[in-house]
């Protein structure tokens, strides 16, 4: 079994040890690391590669969205972040995916939401918190006045297959919903989904939503 290697960035002393409890519990978890700020992770992260670093977005020195924009942005970087935040829309959260982070996730949330959320995080397979998740991105899509053009130009390196695939990811669907509604087999969508994120330099399919409001491939709806 792999253990997934977790890094926790939080000014707070109680919720670093708290998670780090939790965390602990899980067979397949290792807490490997504490950071007490924006600073302390991005210098940790260097030392002790972590699969996962739990970011808070508030934080003395460096916050969690530009220690999540620094993480992120190298080529070849692997490291997924989950943003740690208290409120589900706080307006932070859009500017922490944009940035790069992986998904986020609520401080109160229970023990097995919080593993779960590191789990499909670390795989990069799925959408953290579809519901949520979608319409943070598709909230800060409208604040956004055009399709930013660089990015929109990518899009043509995409097949018009994989242009729908990724138009139906970032409307929060899993890969069996896709194959459903496509009527392709679930491993082609596999397939396609790597190309995707290959083509487009992306890590998983989170950034991937992202790129689609983004770029205009899909535009928003009312909720």
């Amino acid at each position: 079994m792999t253990t997934i290697r977790v890094l926790i960035a939080d000014d707070q002393m109680m919720v670093r040890q708290g998670f780090t409890v939790l965390l602990n519990a899980e067979p397949d978890i290792e807490v490997i690391g504490q950071a007490v700020d924006g600073l302390d992770a991005l210098t940790q992260v260097e030392q002790l590669a972590p699969d996962v670093v739990l970011m808070d977005v508030r934080m003395p020195r460096l916050g969690g969205i530009e220690a999540t924009r620094r993480l992120t942005e190298p080529a070849g970087a692997t490291v997924k972040v989950l943003v740690l935040t208290t409120f589900d829309l706080d307006e932070y959260v859009y500017e922490a995916l944009r940035a790069g982070a992986s998904g986020f996730l609520l401080k109160d949330a229970s023990a097995a939401e919080l593993a779960q959320a590191v789990r499909v995080v670390a795989a990069g397979d799925a959408l953290l918190a579809p519901n949520l998740t979608k319409r943070l991105i598709a909230e800060f899509s409208r604040v956004t006045s055009s399709p930013r053009a660089p990015l929109k130009e990518r899009v043509g390196d995409l097949t018009e297959r994989e242009t729908e695939v990724l138009s139906l990811i970032a409307q929060g669907l899993a890969n069996g919903e896709i194959a459903e509604r496509l009527v392709l087999a679930e491993q082609t969508v596999k397939s396609h989904v790597g190309r995707i994120l290959n083509k487009l330099g992306l890590r998983d399919r989170t950034q991937a939503a992202v790129f689609a409001y983004e770029t205009g491939v899909v535009r928003p709806s009312g909720y």
